[in-house]
């Protein structure tokens, strides 16, 4: 059965960092796009990052130059480095995964996904 589960959440002061793991089962990680996604109360869900079956990496301008998204495919596990938080970081972070393999193909789209983990919760305050 596919599985993604998140880690690595927790409550870091502004300009912290912390990084998120997203380890998979049941399936060959590294064939396959993964993205990271994350909704904050009373907001909808953003696409945050994703990295491709071929490393390509895209992020939302709003975290460009400070999230940094890679795979070790030994692990089968995709890891989102954040550093320079900020308050508006906040949010429940969920990793996903389509249901197909689409070779160097990804999307900050929700709805390009078809599994989801359970989300990790990310704090960011003084």
């Amino acid at each position: 059965q596919l599985q993604l589960v998140e880690s690595g959440g927790g409550l870091v002061q502004p300009g912290g960092s912390l990084r998120l793991s997203c380890a998979a089962s049941g399936f060959t990680l590294h064939y396959y796009a993964i993205g990271w996604f994350r909704q904050a109360p009373g907001k909808e869900r953003e696409g945050v990052s994703y990295i491709s079956s071929d490393r390509r990496t895209y992020y939302a301008d709003s975290v460009k130059g400070r999230f940094t998204i890679s795979r070790d495919n030994a692990k089968n596990t995709v890891y989102l480095q954040m550093n320079s938080l900020k308050p508006e970081d906040t949010a429940v972070y969920y990793c996903a995964a389509p249901r197909r393999n689409k070779y160097g193909l990804g999307s900050l789209q929700a709805g390009w996904y078809d599994y989801w983990g359970q989300g990790t919760q990310v704090t960011v305050s003084s």
